[in-house]
């Protein structure tokens, strides 16, 4: 699929050098970063919801009980 994607004059000229070095096309570079962050995005999803039964804190409650153990 074709798309347009606007970039700042100086973003366009550091991908299109790093393309150049890498061998390869801005469009590809493009590709593999979105790629990358959708499968982060995809890992931070899956650990949340296996960290789901944890119990959870408030962070005031938190900081009240580092101040009480002397952590702050």
């Amino acid at each position: 699929m074709r798309t347009t994607i606007s970039f700042n004059d100086s973003v366009y000229t550091a991908l299109k050098t790093q393309a150049t070095e890498a061998g390869t096309t801005v469009s590809q570079l493009v590709q593999d970063a979105a790629i990358h962050s959708l499968l982060e995005n995809a890992e931070d999803i899956d650990d949340a919801l296996a960290r789901l039964s944890e119990p959870t804190y408030s962070f005031d409650d938190l900081l009240k009980t580092f101040k009480l153990e002397g952590l702050l």
